[in-house]
């Protein structure tokens, strides 16, 4: 890892050190994977869309890139990539501003007039 990368970059070795560590898990996670990412309900891209949104708002750079490559492989435009970014912006905008009535609750239980 140099010194200007923020997250070392996903290797084979580390994959192949992670599943030599727990080698049950590691083979029960990507099983779970495989089946979430297969075609069902929803068709694959749409599930790789999901992911990408999803992976923006836990702010995971491996699963931004991992799965923004796999929603173009299952036919994502990138336009549709760009909205499902949007949404997930939108979605973690609106957290704050809906946990906002926690605060004003507060405010509320101290002594802070309505409507202030």
């Amino acid at each position: 890892m140099t010194d200007n990368q923020l997250y070392p970059p996903a290797t084979g070795e580390l994959a192949a050190r992670r599943t030599r560590l727990a080698p049950e898990i590691d083979a029960a996670f990507k099983a779970f994977s495989a089946r979430v990412f297969a075609p069902g309900a929803l068709p694959v891209k749409a599930k790789q869309l999901i992911a990408v949104a999803v992976a923006h708002v836990t702010q995971c750079p491996y699963c931004i890139r991992g799965h923004t490559k796999a929603a173009l492989r299952a036919g994502a435009t990138r336009e549709e990539l760009m909205e499902a970014i949007w949404v997930a912006a939108e979605m973690r905008a609106g957290g704050a501003y809906a946990h906002s009535t926690l605060a004003l609750n507060v405010m509320e239980e101290h002594g802070e007039p309505p409507g202030a």
